[in-house]
């Protein structure tokens, strides 16, 4: 996994080099790098930058070819709800209110990687035309690629290994590896939307069902 990290604590990539060998961490300045990464991308930018604002600042990332389906997380200033929201619609996947100390990176990452569908014992996941290779972090649909983000990829990869089964909010914030303190329940309304938007984008059937008060299920297909 390579993060990219606006913030100027020269501790904060020290730190992360040690805790998590296997992870680079690198300056993330206005200008997006070019030259592709290798593996999972994961950026964290602050609410307040020299040289812009950090809603820009996620806008680029999201244009760019090299980090638009990477997992960015909006550092806040505060638990501001309009805050939140303003940083979802600039097209953050999640966030937590900093500032963002070595600790909390960690903390963070690991709470990803134990999430993580890729880690578990299936390699494969199947729902009608759908498959999900895990280990690649790749769907497919009647053979064709599915680009998705991290968090749309889990959260189908959960659906697809508990079909028929009903989840809260709080249980998908708590299944994908997030931090429930530090996530609105309204956020997961948003992962959902992307989730069907960039599934119907495709040709896909909306595969998800809302189940009233209660939260979201998939729906296991009949069979033949």
């Amino acid at each position: 996994m390579t993060v990219l990290l606006t913030a100027q604590d020269p501790t904060l990539y020290g730190t992360l080099s040690q805790v998590k060998p296997g992870v680079r961490a690198l300056p993330l300045g206005p200008d997006i790098p070019e030259i592709p990464f290798d593996g999972p991308i994961w950026c964290f930018v602050d609410w307040l930058l020299p040289e812009l604002s950090g809603l820009e600042m996620v806008r680029r990332l999201r244009e760019a070819k090299n980090t638009r389906h990477g997992h960015i997380t909006m550092v806040l200033e505060a638990g501001d709800p309009d805050d939140q929201r303003r940083a979802l619609r600039a097209g953050a996947d999640d966030y937590l209110v900093g500032p963002l100390s070595p600790a909390k990176l960690a903390e963070r990452l690991d709470l990803y990687e134990a999430k993580d569908p890729a880690a578990g014992a299936r390699t494969r996941l199947v729902h009608g035309d759908l498959t999900l290779d895990l280990a690649a972090h790749q769907v497919r649909f009647r053979g064709n690629p599915l680009p998705l983000r991290p968090n749309e990829f889990r959260l189908l990869a959960h659906f697809c290994e508990h079909p028929d089964q009903v989840f809260s909010r709080t249980a998908l914030i708590e299944r994908i590896g997030k931090d429930s303190e530090a996530i609105d329940e309204r956020t997961v309304d948003v992962w959902i939307g992307r989730l069907r938007r960039s599934l119907t984008g495709h040709g896909v059937p909306d595969p998800l069902r809302t189940v009233r008060s209660l939260g979201y299920v998939l729906d296991s297909l009949p069979a033949g």
